[in-house]
């Protein structure tokens, strides 16, 4: 086993360096990283680093060692997951990573669609189906209607293609140049971001409405568009204090979705590997599709700092992926 190639994050950037494969635990798996994605949350924890470390969340590969604990996998098993944010990550070419959390990957799917999937892919799962408790199957919510705010995205092209397998009736918002994408993932009735949503569609009219962009624009002409008793679903971080009271008055809830709070508290953590198994099943019947929009065919310092500059930018539509090894 050769040494492992790292990319290393600071507050100021990044450097590849080399240093010894980590040796598993009793309940890791030992990964040979093949593909890594890259998510909004590689940017907000680079800025806050106070010690170099390896970001990088999402990530396919092949199992090298497994933990004399581990009985549901086995050396040569190709896995995909999601780790955690408090160990080092997959931007690097060996990876540790708990053996709950993982899944086998999917036949039929390349390294770069499987290393689109996991981060997005729970974020969706959890947000829809466990905040937002519409019932995970195929038909069960047919009659409700929900809201994407920013269904173009890593998130929101999975999240819709999940909420119309799941029955729901799809509304999304995105630039009017990305419609086809929305309607190649489930949307039903694309929405123009750039118009008041509230001017267009009637009042108490989605029994969810999900917020994957900063929910301040969005929040007031949710809760106006929520069925009573129905859910406002947010991922990103309020800048400030939101004002809540018109969801109040329609005993609607706010559900906030952070993937990491299951691993960050030990918190039903093994869920998420079995979420990536019906992910998986659904990948390999066909009845969900990874969005790629830019790969990048080598792990480099060079194109970690391309993709995430693209990422920074705004406006990425899917999900942005570096493949093979990591070079120095």
């Amino acid at each position: 086993m050769t040494d492992n190639t790292m990319l290393i994050a600071t507050k100021a950037g990044f450097t590849a360096q080399t240093g010894p494969v980590p040796q598993p635990g009793p309940r890791d798996l030992l990964v040979r990283v093949a593909a890594s994605g890259l998510n909004p949350i590689d940017l907000k924890l680079q800025a806050g680093l106070t010690a170099p470390t390896v970001l990088g969340f999402d990530a396919v590969g092949t199992v090298i060692a497994c933990g004399a604990a581990v009985t549901d996998f086995a050396p040569g098993d190709r896995v995909f997951y999601a780790g955690s944010s408090k160990r080092p990550g997959s931007f690097a070419d060996y990876q540790l990573v708990a053996a709950d959390i993982a899944a086998i990957a999917p036949a039929g799917l390349s390294d770069a669609q499987l290393a689109a999937v996991p981060l997005a892919g729970l974020t969706a799962w959890e947000l829809l189906f466990e905040k937002m408790v519409f019932t995970p199957a195929p038909g069960a919510n047919a009659g409700k209607r929900l809201l994407v705010i920013n269904g173009a995205g890593g998130v929101g092209t999975l999240l819709t293609q999940l909420a119309a397998w799941s029955g729901l009736e799809v509304w999304a918002t995105a630039s009017p140049a990305n419609w086809a994408l929305l309607a190649a993932n489930g949307v039903a009735h694309p929405l123009d971001y750039h118009r008041p949503l509230t001017d267009t569609l009637a009042s108490d009219s989605f029994a969810g409405v999900a917020i994957l962009y900063a929910p301040e624009p969005y929040l007031a002409q949710a809760a106006a568009l929520v069925t009573p008793f129905g859910h406002v679903g947010t991922l990103v971080t309020p800048a400030g204090p939101l004002n809540v009271m018109p969801l109040k008055a329609k005993a609607a809830s706010l559900d906030f979705e952070y993937m990491f709070a299951k691993t960050d508290f030990d918190h039903a953590a093994a869920s998420q590997g079995a979420i990536l198994r019906r992910l998986a099943k659904l990948l390999e019947a066909g009845a969900l599709t990874p969005v790629v929009t830019t790969a990048y065919t080598a792990r480099t310092v060079a194109t970690l700092k391309a993709g995430l500059q693209k990422l920074a930018a705004g406006h990425v539509s899917g999900k942005i992926v570096l493949t093979g090894n990591c070079h120095l």
